[in-house]
């Protein structure tokens, strides 16, 4: 493969004019690698990867498998989907999950991928597995009925609502539907299984859920050094739809009375103990009901119970971390102006020192078990996830993986530039642009403006395969990239002045960029367009209300009137914050910023996109706005997923999307757009009006 790579390289260096514009069939053909695990002997890293089968509209996984050298890697699982595979401690096993018996399974195999066999075989399945550091015990989580005590019985639950004729739902309290779905009588709840084969224990019976997986994407869960006890996270608040209050607790192995060991009012996630089993380390949220509050490191001394905030003086969020396997220091990840930096900090307190200075999103950091050997993962705008392994004590980072580099060898990928642009209020606001393929700075060019989600997100030098900038810049769009007021990586305070102010500070940072590349050279400024989804979709209908010096807009799954949003969203705490109170306590901050009032000034034509399983910002917040378009006789068109949540992630859907969101960009900023491609499933075209 390396052979392979080499010999397209060079005839692209030489051949550059002749590469392709990169394309969203392009982004669909990459393999999507996640999930990167290190054996403890050093000797490997296994690894999932996803690819899109296009034509049966799914994405498989499977498990790869490469060593420290570099070598070619190579697929280990064939047979159904397979994720998260986790080393025994000793390196001779790995633990995965698996459907290939039906539902989610643990499953066992050796080092090499060979001799696969079942561990479990739950009516409710099997998710989020760990091993026990003496290699006897793996830690999972299932979805069971909390009055049963057996296999039988949840069986007998399962199959009674199967085959029930009866779908009606009744709820008595609130988070009665989460992102995508309908929440159930059941409950994750956290279990042990012995590797020698075994009935599960339940280590959390009862009516509360354990989330199997962070915020920062690791385990929720993880097991004491000396194999004894679980630490895990909860919530055990009333009104889970108000409440962020997630805390640390303990349970021992065997089962028995759990204790809770963090009280703090925030969200307590993550907790990794130290190798010698000294510590607990964590990362935790101060403030009581923001979700965006600064994520710290913290930690947590088991002899004493005395907490630690060791990264207090970093006014950046703490993402993924690792100890090194004595226990001498922390590795953690934080994201800085559109880019992330690898640190380290000793337990005992003392100063961060920088590692890594990523050019692009580092992740997966882990150390193998001689603490010779950091492996991490890096993307970038021009380039997928991909693993890295570099000598702990410095070193030039080699490649493990180059899944993607033979493919995208052909096709152009401008790089990212970066800029800054005072705001109203002088504020400093950073973005990103990107070039078509083939720039030349004697043409005009049209511009696509992209709004991030969150509000509280950003724009990074990152891969993203929902909003792939390459894929707009490919289609001829100069795409500008801002990061308005809300967004992280700019310390606490620029976070926080979004909030109570969604339509004010961030609205004036976006349009000081606007401003500022409506002046450039190469720049139309009179063919402009603006993009974006969640809040990104809530400033387009913001916008709407604003300005007319866009030609065109798209919004996806954005917010268009605050309060009905309030009354049909999942997590209450979010709008609570936000808007400082309830639509009837503070009725004048919802109608303030709310696009829906001022309907009267919408001129400007809308594409309007949503799924009807988005249970985040309601798909009826899109057909309000679809409608009040219409109504205003607004150029508008609708695109709706009865399939899809908050995000377009199937792949037919995904492509229609691109699809569909490219032809409207064109149809309104080219005099002469590019003929139409088909995408199975397209719906009938809409022609614009005279």
């Amino acid at each position: 493969m390396s052979h392979i790579f080499a010999a397209v390289v060079l005839a692209g260096s030489s051949l550059a004019a002749q590469k392709a514009p990169f394309d969203v069939e392009a982004m669909l053909r990459l393999n999507r690698i996640s999930d990167s695990q290190a054996a403890p002997d050093g000797r490997g890293v296994a690894f999932t990867v996803q690819t899109v089968d296009l034509a049966n509209n799914v994405k498989h996984q499977q498990i790869f498998l490469t060593s420290l050298h570099g070598a070619n890697p190579r697929a280990i699982t064939a047979e159904g989907d397979n994720e998260r595979p986790r080393w025994s401690p000793d390196s001779t096993t790995i633990a995965f999950l698996s459907t290939r018996s039906g539902a989610s399974q643990i499953w066992l195999m050796d080092s090499t991928g060979a001799n696969a066999r079942q561990l479990t075989s739950l009516p409710t399945g099997a998710e989020g597995v760990t091993w026990s550091p003496d290699g006897k015990n793996l830690i999972f989580t299932s979805e069971v009925y909390p009055e049963c005590n057996d296999d039988a019985c949840n069986r007998a639950h399962l199959d009674a609502d199967q085959a029930s004729k009866l779908k009606a739902r009744i709820y008595d309290t609130l988070l009665y539907r989460h992102w995508d779905h309908w929440n159930t009588a059941r409950r994750r709840h956290l279990m042990v299984v012995p590797v020698a084969g075994g009935t599960p224990i339940d280590l959390t019976p009862g009516e509360r859920d354990v989330p199997p997986f962070s915020l920062g994407g690791g385990e929720n869960y993880t097991v004491s050094p000396d194999g004894a006890e679980v630490c895990y996270v909860s919530n055990g608040d009333a009104v889970l739809a108000t409440s962020t209050n997630t805390d640390l607790f303990t349970v021992p192995i065997a089962g028995g009375d759990p204790k809770r060991i963090t009280i703090n009012p925030g969200a307590d996630e993550g907790p990794i103990y130290s190798p010698d089993g000294k510590y607990l380390a964590y990362r935790s949220q101060q403030r009581a009901g923001y979700e965006s509050d600064r994520w710290r490191l913290m930690l947590l001394e088991r002899a004493t119970g005395r907490v630690t905030a060791i990264t207090e003086g970093t006014d950046r969020w703490v993402e993924n971390y690792a100890w090194t396997p004595d226990s001498s220091q922390i590795f953690f990840v934080t994201e800085d102006r559109g880019r992330t930096t690898l640190q380290r900090i000793s337990p005992l307190g003392g100063a961060a020192r920088i590692v890594i200075t990523g050019g692009g999103q580092l992740g997966d950091v882990q150390f193998t078990a001689d603490g010779k050997t950091l492996i991490y993962t890096e993307n970038r705008l021009t380039h997928p996830t991909e693993i890295f392994a570099v000598q702990s004590s410095g070193g030039q980072p080699a490649a493990l993986t180059r899944l993607n580099d033979v493919l995208l060898a052909g096709y152009d990928l401008p790089p990212a530039e970066v800029a800054w642009v005072e705001s109203a209020d002088r504020t400093p606001v950073h973005y990103f642009l990107l070039k078509p393929p083939g720039f030349t700075a004697d043409r005009k060019y049209p511009v696509l403006v992209l709004i991030h989600g969150g509000p509280q997100g950003a724009w990074g030098e990152s891969w993203s395969y929902r909003w792939n900038a390459e894929v707009f810049a490919a289609s001829g769009y100069v795409v500008v990239m801002p990061n308005p007021r809300g967004s992280i990586g700019y310390g606490q305070k620029f976070i926080d002045e979004i909030n109570g102010d969604w339509g004010g500070k961030p609205y004036a940072d976006i349009m000081a960029v606007v401003d500022q590349i409506a002046g450039l050279s190469y720049v139309d400024r009179d063919r402009m367009a603006a993009a974006g989804a969640s809040y990104g979709g809530y400033m387009v209908d913001w916008i709407l209300g604003h300005s007319n010096r866009f030609r065109c807009l798209v919004s996806h799954a954005g917010v268009f009137d605050l309060r009905s949003m309030f009354g049909a969203t999942d997590e209450l705490w979010f709008p609570l914050w936000e808007f400082q109170g309830t639509p009837w306590d503070n009725p004048d901050m919802y109608a303030r910023w709310s696009p829906s009032y001022f309907v009267k000034d919408f001129q400007t034509p809308t594409l309007v996109s949503h799924g009807e399983l988005d249970f985040r910002v309601p798909y009826t917040q899109g057909l309000q706005l679809f409608t009040s378009l219409q109504l205003k006789k607004v150029p508008s068109r609708l695109l709706i997923f009865p399939d899809e949540g908050h995000w377009i992630n199937k792949p037919r859907n995904s492509a229609l999307w691109y699809k569909t969101v490219i032809e409207w960009l064109n149809q309104w900023t080219k005099p002469t757009p590019p003929p139409a491609l088909p995408v199975p499933g397209t719906p009938p075209e809409v022609k614009p009006p005279a």
